[in-house]
């Protein structure tokens, strides 16, 4: 099971968001240590808190993916069609 360092580390790495708001990842990554620490059940529950209101304000700030699909493939070469016809 990876730490929670490495959990954190991977999901800002996949939301593209070290650039956007590297206080906010960098601060994701210091509480996501913390976790893995030694520390008492009481602080680990309120830095488990803590980090998943940062975490939640970088997924806010993840930009959009442009994913495409079937439907979009085809709704584009029905338009694609429409404009051929146009100059044709």
């Amino acid at each position: 099971m990876a730490s929670n360092v490495e959990a954190t580390d991977a999901e800002i790495d996949h939301l593209k968001v070290a650039d956007i708001a590297p206080g906010l990842a960098q601060l994701a990554l210091s509480l996501a240590r913390l976790m893995d620490g030694d520390d008492g059940a009481t602080a680990k529950s309120n830095t488990a808190r803590e980090l998943r209101a940062v975490m939640a304000d970088l997924r806010k700030l993840a930009p959009v993916a442009a994913e495409t699909d079937r439907v979009d493939e085809l709704a584009k070469k029905r338009q694609d069609g429409r404009i051929r016809a146009r100059r044709a």
